[in-house]
């Protein structure tokens, strides 16, 4: 049971999450109104896409230090499923941005630079596929992820809160953090986000299990 307390943990926060998201009480808000709650859904996919991405990187840093190839598993994995949740992240800000603004997706430089990451980690990935030979596989795709993080924050955070966004908390635009005065949706937000990276996590830790199994049997049959 001590193995496996953080699964058990991840399970019950999506839980209270999911029902407190729901039927919770929200800050009444002129425009977003009910759909405030769509936050406790749409937040917590790019928190989680962010802590797969960055365990990505890392491992990618670990495998060009070691040529340890269980550390690119890891670091593919995590890439694997964190475009998973960065799918879910843009669908559930699509619906929203749908609602809020008028149209699924406005000229809005957040969104264009979600697009333009998503794209890269996509091009990440079919750079894999494309190299056959494992090391150079993974050498290569591993420099690209190093530099891949750090754009990736750049377009999805930094330029955003420079430039004209429509997005709470970018552009100059208040978060929904000065309304919510009583703080608590920051009480299911929270608890919510660490359950969804939880479970990311435990999604990527699965796939690295069944690929490191592959990989073991590959070696083997050589």
């Amino acid at each position: 049971m001590k193995h496996y307390w953080w699964k058990i943990l991840a399970l019950l926060l999506l839980l209270y999450g999911i029902i407190a998201g729901l039927l919770g009480p929200v800050p009444a808000l002129p425009i977003v109104h009910e759909t405030i709650r769509n936050v406790y859904f749409h937040v917590p996919m790019w928190f989680t896409m962010f802590t797969l991405y960055l365990i990505s990187v890392i491992y990618s840093i670990k495998y060009l230090s070691s040529n340890n190839p269980h550390h690119d598993l890891v670091a593919v994995e995590s890439v694997n499923v964190g475009v998973i949740f960065c799918t879910f992240g843009l669908l559930t800000g699509m619906a929203w941005a749908n609602f809020t603004w008028g149209a699924p997706w406005p000229n809005d430089p957040k969104l264009n630079g979600s697009a333009i990451a998503t794209l890269m980690y996509l091009a990440y990935l079919v750079l894999r596929n494309a190299l056959e030979e494992e090391q150079k596989r993974a050498k290569i795709s591993a420099i690209y992820n190093v530099f891949a993080f750090p754009i990736m924050i750049v377009l999805m955070y930094i330029l955003p809160k420079t430039t004209d966004s429509l997005h709470p908390g970018a552009g100059g635009n208040s978060g929904f953090g000065q309304f919510d005065l009583d703080g608590s949706m920051k009480a299911v937000l929270y608890p919510t986000a660490i359950g969804w990276i939880l479970t990311g996590i435990w999604l990527m830790t699965l796939r690295f299990r069944i690929r490191k199994l592959e990989y073991q049997n590959h070696t083997v049959s050589e």
